[in-house]
């Protein structure tokens, strides 16, 4: 027995669903779907390991809900047509099969989309270019353009193509949708006062700010029930400015986080570096413990929790209900089996295991590791 049965691997609870221990796959960017979105059998293989290696939870790479402004990456994943819906079917279902619950995170790029199959401009919540240039293992080159200010039938689109979006995962077997507000995507532009000048309601203070998001999960919610769940990732930094940090620190995250917690959302997922460092200054709370001290629901945290121990402590002292992990599970697709085992972790390599299209190059390696 794993000493780390009575944490890691207990059951969990996220509303009504039941996780059989501990243990989340993080989003990750693949773009390793086809032209058009829509996911193939690379996709379908690279979900499978996981929920084969022991996982309770598959969260999906960032999926883009329409075919207008949200795709943010060449042969990224949609959601967003019936076709992309059916070819999900078989990947959700071959996950569930194996033990594992499935979520679809949905994410509209706003100004930080580098590819789009659809359009050839970006929109965000006011004109703004992201600072550094393009990321180019994902396929960018250059400089963003200065995307274009939503209006408020924009904005209203928006929110239509994500609700269509998590219709269409509830259709495909998902056993849930988490909305992705983190990482300088379009609801955390909306989120950040530097990049959000807007002088109406979705703009200004941190309340006006939060309007979509709340608006967000309130639409989604209605229109997938109650039995479906509907989780939200958070986080300060951003993908082309991993320094950002909430001016107003721990008030910032009070009222962020006590909003979230009083809407109708399941769960809150916090992204990090690291989810054991302060979140806000030294001396400061973690981003977990202010997630987990201002709102009501479960916490999933992330951030260089790949060590089992360190994982654990934030289960045992009730900080974290679930411990998601990218890098690692990537590493280690049957991390927990493995740890539950006892046995060792093979070490992250980046140039060979990260870069999103490694997983063309390593297809065969991984079938092997499947059917081991």
């Amino acid at each position: 027995m794993s000493k780390y049965e009575d944490t890691l691997f207990e059951q969990g609870h996220i509303s009504n669903h039941i996780f059989k221990n501990r243990y989340m796959v993080a989003p990750m960017t693949r773009v390793s779907s086809e032209e058009d979105g829509t996911p193939n059998e690379r996709a379908h293989q690279y979900y499978k390991r996981f929920a084969v290696g022991g996982f309770a939870a598959v969260i999906t790479e960032g999926i883009y809900p329409d075919t207008a402004y949200s795709q943010g990456y060449e042969y990224q994943a949609g959601l967003a047509t019936e076709n992309h819906k059916e070819a999900w079917k078989p990947i959700v279902a071959d996950v569930k099969k194996h033990g594992a619950k499935m979520i679809a995170q949905l994410m509209h790029a706003g100004a930080q989309s580098q590819g789009n199959y659809y359009k050839d401009h970006s929109v965000g919540p006011s004109p703004f270019q992201p600072p550094s240039d393009k990321v180019s293992v994902y396929g960018g080159e250059g400089a963003f353009p200065v995307a274009e200010e939503l209006s408020k039938e924009g904005i209203e689109q928006v929110k239509q193509g994500f609700v269509q979006s998590a219709i269409f995962a509830k259709d495909a077997g998902f056993d849930g949708v988490e909305l992705h507000g983190a990482n300088g995507y379009l609801l955390d532009q909306f989120l950040s006062e530097t990049i959000n000048e807007r002088q109406d309601e979705y703009g200004g203070s941190v309340e006006n700010r939060l309007r979509l998001l709340l608006e967000l999960i309130r639409e989604v919610r209605k229109a997938v029930g109650e039995n479906m769940i509907v989780g939200i990732r958070i986080s300060q930094l951003k993908a082309t400015n991993p320094h950002f940090r909430w001016s107003g620190g721990e008030e910032d995250a009070r009222v962020i986080f006590t909003a979230l917690g009083q809407s109708n959302v399941d769960y809150i997922h916090l992204s990090d570096d690291d989810a054991t460092t302060p979140g806000f200054g030294e001396g400061t709370m973690t981003m977990t413990e202010a997630a987990q001290r201002f709102s009501s629901v479960p916490i999933i945290s992330c951030g260089s929790l790949a060590d089992p121990e360190k994982a654990s402590t934030l289960i045992e002292n009730n900080v974290a209900d679930f411990i998601a992990i990218g890098r690692q599970a990537l590493a280690n697709p049957d991390t927990p089996l493995r740890v539950q085992q006892g046995l060792p972790l093979s070490e992250f390599n980046k140039e060979g295991i990260m870069l999103p299209k490694a997983y063309v190059k390593d297809f065969e390696l991984e079938q092997e590791l499947i059917e081991d």
